[in-house]
């Protein structure tokens, strides 16, 4: 490992736990209208109340530091970025390097579960030989990873990452997977430094063609972008303020956990396979969790940021005539609003050599439905260890 990784420590001090507890305490409640409206205008107040109670009297945050640090967790400079990682060294005679990338609004807290049971699958019933180097960073402006001096977009940061772990890490060849812009991450590393990356796996599909070649779109393709487009109509506004005025919302947002928890509550709600009732998927304690790691890290603002590349870059498609020729794994979980492409569509961008229908789970795919999200992993990686 490079000398220029540092071993860290997540530690949150005892006054900012018992401002943001008082803060809660003091929390100045909006008028509800109209007061049978649920979810139909934004964010539950019962729920969101409910959560904010808890977070101030019940929510044990210690134990979020325990289960983080429970894990090695690291931070490196990278191209002048300082990343926080956490980085599970694998069983058996030769894992397999794996990063995972998350988006937003979620952190390093959504692959928890998963960690431990990736590096080392004989500890609950698996074979050592299926054992990964599980690589997790927080995004930059993210978490525990420093704010960039300006947005950095999912192809940057696929290059910040091929640095992370071949020239930092020492490893000459990877496997990554993502989902929301870790998907988008995710995709850049298979399509622009597959010379290291071995093969992706994503369970969100962000990347569009732009090939004039293409084939006009068939049935199915139209119906789901006409689904898809209605799906959006209600969702998307969140992504037109973080991706023009992200400053504006963040004085808010930094200021009052009230309005953090509300802002985070409803993408878990709307996104999550929760058929309506967000703690049917979700504990308050998983919520919080990641609510918190915002909280007590700032960074909500400069975790918009990544937003700003929706109008300001050239994201989201590859140069004509580009294609992901590295093998391609897709997990699709059915109640993501981010609905997964047709497969063929996705075959036009990308080498697909594994596809796998969820039988349940939404955009939070290692939260929701961790024992999926594993095996799935897994069943790809055997295919190009």
């Amino acid at each position: 490992m490079n000398a220029a990784v540092r071993p860290c420590t997540v530690q949150v001090s005892d006054a900012d736990i018992a401002d943001v507890q008082q803060r809660l305490r003091d929390t100045r409640w909006p008028r509800e209208a109209p007061t049978d409206a649920g979810w139909d205008y934004g964010a539950n107040m019962g729920q969101v109340r409910d959560l904010c109670a808890w977070w101030a009297d019940g929510f044990d945050w210690r134990a979020v530091e325990r289960r983080i640090n429970g894990f090695d967790n690291f931070r490196a400079t990278v191209d002048g970025l300082d990343i926080h990682f956490i980085h599970e060294k694998g069983s058996g005679d030769n894992p397999l390097p794996l990063i995972l990338t998350h988006g937003w609004p979620g952190s390093i807290v959504e692959f928890l579960d998963v960690i431990e049971p990736l590096a080392h699958p004989e500890r609950f019933g698996g074979q050592a030989a299926d054992g990964f180097d599980v690589i997790v960073p927080s995004l930059p402006g993210y978490g525990f990873s420093a704010a960039p001096p300006a947005p950095v977009d999912c192809r940057e940061t696929a290059r910040l990452w091929r640095h992370l772990v071949v020239d930092v890490l020492g490893h000459d060849r990877f496997m990554a997977q993502g989902g929301d812009w870790g998907s988008l991450v995710t995709s850049w590393l298979g399509l622009a430094h597959g010379d290291v990356c071995r093969g992706i796996h994503q369970n969100m599909f962000i990347m569009q063609p732009r090939n004039r070649t293409d084939p006009a779109p068939d049935a199915e393709e139209l119906a789901w972008m006409k689904q898809r487009q209605a799906d959006l109509r209600f969702e998307t506004g969140y992504q037109a303020i973080q991706s023009t005025r992200p400053q504006t919302l963040s004085y808010g947002l930094n200021d009052s956990p009230a309005g953090l928890a509300a802002w985070i509550l409803e993408k878990f709600h709307r996104w999550g396979d929760t058929h309506g009732d967000v703690s049917s998927r979700f504990s308050r304690d998983h919520l919080l969790a990641n609510i918190a790691l915002y909280w007590h890290t700032q960074t909500i603002n400069s975790s918009t940021w990544m937003y700003t590349s929706i109008v300001e870059s050239d994201n989201f498609m590859p140069t004509e005539g580009q294609r992901i020729e590295v093998p391609v794994g897709v997990a699709r979980f059915p109640a993501d609003t981010f609905s997964m492409p047709p497969r063929q569509w996705v075959e036009r961008l990308a080498n697909v050599v594994h596809w796998t229908e969820m039988p349940a789970g939404g955009h939070f795919a290692a939260m929701e439905e961790p024992a999926a999200f594993i095996d799935d992993v897994r069943a790809f990686a055997r295919m190009i260890r």
